[in-house]
């Protein structure tokens, strides 16, 4: 069974789109859940990338605890795992309208939260980009 793209520059395009709404979003104070979620978005499919890459298949998911485990199979990046264990949740619980923007404890993301979940997607799609670029 194939990855649903096997293009890993495909996966990186969607995932630089996503890391620039959220930096975008983030000069707007009302829209912290939408930057986390966007960062949530970013860092899967940058994960998704890599593993494209290297022909690693991964099932169809957003579990990103998941597919960094995949990762960690061929290379530990040595991210942040908690960081990456708080904005794992962001995907399916902002899909749903009494869930929408709220992090795992119900609460809305504070801009300073907000920067927090930026800079750590930031951070992955800097190691991400660099491994992509090697191979």
């Amino acid at each position: 069974m194939e990855n649903s793209v096997s293009n890993p520059q495909a996966w990186t395009f969607f995932a630089d789109k996503d890391l620039g709404a959220a930096e975008f979003l983030f000069t707007r104070p009302e829209f912290t859940g939408e930057v986390v979620f966007h960062c949530q978005q970013a860092v899967e499919k940058y994960l998704k990338a890599f593993l494209t890459m290297k022909n690693i298949f991964f099932r169809k998911t957003h579990d990103l605890t998941e597919l960094y485990l995949k990762v960690k199979e061929i290379k530990d990046w040595n991210i942040d795992e908690i960081m990456l264990e708080d904005i794992n949740g962001l995907y399916v619980e902002s899909r749903y309208p009494s869930k929408v923007n709220f992090l795992a404890d119900g609460s809305i993301p504070t801009q300073e939260k907000a920067k927090m979940f930026l800079e750590f997607a930031q951070s992955v799609a800097k190691i991400a980009k660099a491994e992509i670029q090697i191979a």
